[in-house]
């Protein structure tokens, strides 16, 4: 794990924020009441110099990745963070392409939501505005940088980034590029800031900037999202951990189901949207053959007693769990709870006990059963005979995401350029006044 949790010391208490991060905020505030009258063209043209920064200067990127490596090996991190933190070539192909994309879709601000003439004759219009300055606290993806701050930017928002400290030579580097293409383009570096300095406490004064910072986001593990929750004086979005599941009906096509599975669990098994439980009704004639081709993908499967011994009946070799978790834990890696249920009603209950609330899929021939499951279930997103790895921003057609969004105010599932933005009234009016 990488965010510790700061010892109980009285710095909650202390009345005046931290001048570091009071300046960058005043900075991100004056950054944002200049955006708000920032043309979409010169928008896309800080996007477009970003995308080709991006790929002039890999090398450049990938040698600043290479000392965060380092650091993420000294430290023996995860494998899956360490996944993430990989600034590699198709990396920096994605992260230009979706600074293009972005300046490609249409600019979320000053959209006309409703509009009516009133009885008093005024002409009353509500239309999207930019929510102002938006925070995120994220770890190990540098890649998070270049991509919310470009929808930050084409929603008009102002960005304070705050990385890990795992992925610091990265982030300076990429905000530099940012920065350059703000420059060339007349709009000021403080759209777009990163705070460097890596001191824990930091995080609580930043969430306590009530008068510059609109929306603070999360993304991260569990311990990260659960601090910021509980110290914000700002409203939170939370991007919240992906114990996904696929669900196996019993009448479901053998290949549609095998890789379904296969792609939902190693795609890229260290990200949220990976699944980490499977479900197979316990009268699918193939179980067999799909424990084979998880062996042979080398996923490890772990289950209760119960379903150790399930496994037993169709030649599978599954292992105790690796915590008190159980079905319940996500394991980020290439490893996959397992489970039988008689019906789609059992695996609707296990899902509603265990599951985050993330993502979960069906692989079924009944429409009616499909129908079923995606009622029952309260998730930000469900698929139907397709992978869990779908639940993404660019596969939305979004362009990217700040994240996935687990709860339920005021955006859910894929947080993109739209759900940047709120709105607000603008009245016109011949010189009336209220009666």
């Amino acid at each position: 794990m990488i965010f510790d949790l700061p010892q109980q010391t009285d710095f909650w208490l202390i009345a005046n924020v931290n001048e570091y991060i009071q300046n960058l905020a005043d900075g991100a505030l004056h950054a944002s009441q200049k955006l708000r009258t920032v043309s979409t063209a010169q928008k896309n043209a800080v996007l477009t110099d970003l995308s080709a920064l991006l790929v002039a200067n890999k090398e450049t990127l990938k040698k600043e990745n290479s000392l965060d490596l380092q650091f993420a090996a000294e430290q023996k991190l995860e494998q899956s963070l360490v996944e993430r933190l990989t600034l590699s070539d198709k990396v920096i192909r994605s992260m230009s392409q979706a600074a293009l994309e972005i300046a490609a879709l249409p600019d979320p601000v000053g959209e006309i939501l409703e509009g009516r003439t009133l009885s008093s004759g005024i002409r009353l219009r509500k239309v999207t505005s930019p929510l102002g300055v938006v925070a995120l606290i994220y770890e190990s993806r540098p890649n998070v940088t270049i991509d919310v701050g470009a929808l930050c930017l084409k929603s008009g928002n102002a960005a304070i980034l705050r990385g890990g400290k795992e992925a610091l030579h990265s982030n300076r580097a990429l905000a530099r590029l940012f920065h350059e293409a703000l420059r060339k383009n007349g709009l000021p570096e403080n759209a777009v800031s990163l705070i460097e300095k890596t001191e824990r406490d930091l995080i609580v004064d930043l969430v306590r900037c009530v008068k510059q910072v609109d929306l603070v986001v999360p993304r991260g593990g569990e311990a990260l999202i659960r601090f910021v929750t509980e110290h914000s004086l700002i409203p939170v979005v939370k991007h919240d951990k992906g114990v996904c599941s696929v669900f196996v009906a019993k009448d479901a096509p053998f290949e549609m189901a095998r890789d379904i599975v296969l792609n939902s669990k190693t795609h890229r098994p260290g990200v949220c949207n990976t699944a980490e439980c499977l479900l197979i009704d316990e009268a699918w004639p193939h179980t067999a053959s799909l424990f084979s081709a998880l062996n042979d993908a080398e996923v490890k499967l772990h289950s209760d007693s119960g379903g150790i011994e399930w496994g037993k009946t169709h030649g599978a070799v599954i292992h105790p769990f690796l915590n008190e978790l159980g079905f319940g834990h996500e394991y980020l890696s290439l490893d996959l709870s397992v489970r039988a249920v008689k019906s789609v009603e059992e695996a609707i209950e296990h899902i509603l006990e265990f599951g985050s609330k993330h993502s979960e899929a069906i692989v079924t021939s009944d429409y009616f059963l499909a129908e079923r499951f995606v009622d029952a279930l309260d998730s930000a997103a469900v698929f139907v005979n397709c992978s869990t790895r779908f639940h993404d921003g660019s596969e939305f057609g979004l362009g990217a995401e700040v994240g996935i969004a687990t709860g339920k105010l005021h955006v859910r599932g894929p947080m993109g350029l739209k759900d940047l933005t709120t709105s607000r009234y603008i009245a016109m009016g011949h010189g009336e006044v209220r009666a």
